[in-house]
């Protein structure tokens, strides 16, 4: 199947395009790869206005297919979709960068069965390029222009979904804390269940997950297993963990109101904060501030050790998405 067949999934729409009966028959395997559009202020390079704002996207030219493309590629062992993202945008375009918003889903037909590719949006935080094998070109390009370059239609559709809505985002974090056994088991005092052996597991491969999103701050409820879930990355980021009593299941039941002002307190301060806490608290959260602004989320769960990124435009909601957690596909 040539790279033309591929089709763009929005985000309103996730189910699988229909493939022909002979590739259904073959094999159902599904081949999982991450991407995105790559951005910088144009302002700052000496570039023109684009649109929504001031901002250029990376394109990249691969010798192999002789093709115009955004960056991705398939996942490697063990990774998660925003993981294999950053690092193929660092592979690809020497570039580091900070995810922002997801973008929808690109699914086509391929020998093996289907591929399945993730877009983020994602904020250049500096680089250089140098061609190397699989990428010897890159160029820079107003949005219009970079629609113009950019060979595939489901490029494209990427890049429109892209600047559909604000461009610059602020992200907050929420977690789930990872697996910790069962509450009816535990004697003693529950604030201080910990996590279990693959809650540990969990609370490790959050680390970079959550720092490609640009990760800054850590708060987490007063329970012994949110503080363990962001642990690790609190001493990745060399940063404490600020304790929150009013994000627990039993405050959060006793008063809504209050959990919601100390998120949206946390939510306005600066950098993206990481927020972890009990699965009777987050579901709430999330659908008292998706109605109030409007935001229709994609996917919904509420899986331990999951998280949901939120985009957060002048302090107003943009977007939310649902990241499962890292040991489940």
């Amino acid at each position: 199947m040539s790279e033309t067949a591929r089709l763009v999934m929005p985000v309103d729409d996730l189910q699988e395009i229909p493939l022909s009966k002979d590739t259904t028959e073959k094999s159902k395997h599904t081949v999982r790869a991450a991407g995105a559009v790559l951005w910088r202020d144009a302002s700052e390079h000496g570039g023109t206005t684009g649109h929504p704002a001031t901002v250029e996207v990376a394109v990249i030219h691969r010798p192999r297919y002789d093709d115009w493309s955004l960056p991705k590629g398939k996942l490697d062992q063990g990774e998660t979709e925003p993981v294999a993202a950053a690092r193929e945008i660092h592979e690809e375009t020497g570039h580091t960068a900070v995810l922002g918003r997801r973008l929808g889903r690109v699914t086509y037909p391929i020998p093996q069965g289907t591929k399945r590719v993730w877009y983020w949006a994602a904020k250049s935080t500096g680089g250089d390029f140098s061609p190397n094998d699989e990428v010897d070109k890159l160029v820079w390009l107003p949005v219009d222009a970079a629609m113009d370059q950019l060979q595939y239609p489901d490029d494209r559709k990427v890049l429109r979904r892209f600047v559909k809505r604000p461009v610059d985002t602020k992200t907050v974090l929420v977690v789930r804390h990872g697996t910790a056994g069962r509450r009816s088991r535990y004697k003693g005092d529950d604030r201080k269940r910990p996590l279990d052996k693959r809650g540990r597991a969990q609370a490790e491969a959050l680390v970079a997950q959550l720092m490609a999103f640009g990760a800054t701050t850590l708060y987490a409820a007063d329970r012994v297993r949110c503080h363990q879930t962001i642990e690790p990355l609190a001493q990745d980021l060399d940063q404490l963990i600020h304790n929150e009593p009013l994000l627990t299941e039993e405050a959060y039941a006793a008063d809504h109101k209050a959990a919601r002002k100390r998120l949206l307190e946390i939510a306005g301060r600066p950098g993206n904060p990481v927020i972890c806490t009990q699965g009777k608290v987050i579901p709430g959260l999330i659908e008292w501030w998706c109605e109030r602004a409007k935001v229709r989320p994609e996917t919904t769960g509420n899986r331990k050790g999951s998280t949901w990124v939120l985009s957060l435009s002048d302090g107003e909601l943009v977007g939310a998405d649902y990241l499962s957690p890292p040991d489940e596909k």
